[in-house]
């Protein structure tokens, strides 16, 4: 065979390898699955008593959760559609994006305000959290700029130092909202991902020093943060003030014992425990679900983070490294605000308003989610096509 037709079998080769089939892992499907699931049972169970006192429809969350979860599965399939070479050639205009979205949010008449928080804008009558679109569409952007500048991200202090000065003022666009719990989310979830895009140890651990010293003064520089870090260290010196919700999800976990108190029989969502289909959906979950239910929930939230981590590995192998910290990047996300929400439900960390991962009723969160689950399906797709190709071209030659 003459070797232009060598060169043109093994290019054939390559190409219908890469165009044949769809490759979804099950796993990934399953654990999402698991957790939304999970999700719509305790998000019912959690809010039946508040949405018949409000509305007069006992499924009123659970209507629009699982309409929610609709919409987040079309954005998910949409998000699967489109290539991460794609993705990664868009990085810079996603974050101008997000730092736009972040900015718009803030101008009085077009951001939506509740609770004196300004973090929502209005469309078509349903308000959406820009914090949560605006959070992964940074991530992105890091992850094409690991790529990009690798050998500064690797050698020197500066490599490190733009991006963390990037996320810096993000989360100064967040903490005007105020929303603390998304900008600490961000930072922690940026900072890991650059640390596994390659950069120093020693960077690592100056920046971590500098960053964990500013985070604390600006947890004492506003009265309200203030608060919640002395009430976090003490909840039972006001239980019926500034403790209430920490103290009233502290007695939903501990009745729930072993095997909990029974599914739809919790007695601390009957109007003691606030926002129990949100942020402290855990606790009427560990209420009703016990033990056994809480280590459930966790094997699945940590069954999500490794499997995420496994597809990372495996696009790394491949050759796929914006694939890979976009996998990477998910399970942080996941694994982080996971994280943070259990431990504020047990009293563990201050109060960050922050729901659970696909879990709490929240529209910008689980649409949001689900979409990024999307995304970690499509790097598992393009690594067996890039696998498969790569073993078909081998055999051809």
């Amino acid at each position: 065979m003459s070797a232009p037709a060598h060169y043109a079998l093994l290019g054939f080769a390559r190409s219908s390898a890469r165009s044949g089939g769809v490759h979804l892992d099950q796993v990934t499907l399953a654990l999402v699955l698991g957790i939304v699931l999970l999700g719509l049972v305790m998000v019912t169970s959690a809010s039946v008593s508040i949405a018949s006192q409000d509305t007069g429809q006992p499924f009123y969350y659970l209507e629009r959760q699982l309409l929610l979860t609709l919409i987040g599965a079309c954005c998910a399939a949409l998000m699967f559609s489109i290539p991460t070479s794609l993705l990664e050639r868009a990085g810079v205009p996603l974050l101008v994006l997000a730092i736009g979205l972040l900015a718009l949010v803030l101008i009085p008449g077009l951001g939506h305000a509740v609770n004196g928080s300004r973090r929502w804008l209005r469309l078509a009558g349903i308000n959406f959290q820009v914090s949560e679109l605006a959070r992964v569409l940074v991530l992105v952007y890091l992850a094409s700029y690991a790529v990009r500048r690798e050998t500064q991200l690797r050698e020197s202090f500066a490599g490190l130092g733009k991006p963390l000065g990037l996320l810096c003022g993000v989360s100064a666009l967040l903490l005007l909202e105020p929303d603390f719990g998304a900008a600490t989310v961000l930072f922690a979830t940026g900072f890991a991902l650059l640390f596994l895009a390659g950069a120093r140890l020693r960077y690592v651990i100056a920046m971590t020093a500098i960053a964990a010293g500013g985070f604390a003064v600006l947890a004492v520089s506003a009265s309200y943060r203030l608060r919640r870090l002395t009430t976090f260290l003490d909840p039972w010196a006001d239980p019926y003030n500034t403790g209430f919700q920490l103290t009233q999800s502290l007695i939903a976990i501990g009745r729930g014992q072993w095997l909990g108190v029974g599914l739809g029989e919790s007695v601390q969502k009957l109007f003691y425990l606030p926002e129990a289909h949100t942020d402290f959906l855990f606790a009427v979950l560990a209420e009703e679900l016990g033990l056994l239910g809480v280590t459930l929930t966790l094997a699945l939230f940590l069954g999500l983070i490794w499997r995420s981590f496994y597809i990372a590995r495996l696009a790394s192998q491949a050759g796929l490294r914006f694939p890979s910290l976009l996998a990477a990047g998910f399970g942080l996300w996941v694994g982080i605000q996971a994280f943070i929400n259990v431990g504020v439900n047990m009293g563990a960390l201050p109060t960050k308003g922050l729901t659970l991962p696909l879990m709490s009723y929240g529209r910008s969160s689980l649409i949001v989610g689900l979409a990024w689950a999307g995304l970690l399906l499509r790097v598992y797709h393009e690594t067996l096509r890039e696998q498969r190709g790569s073993a078909t071209v081998r055999g051809a030659a």
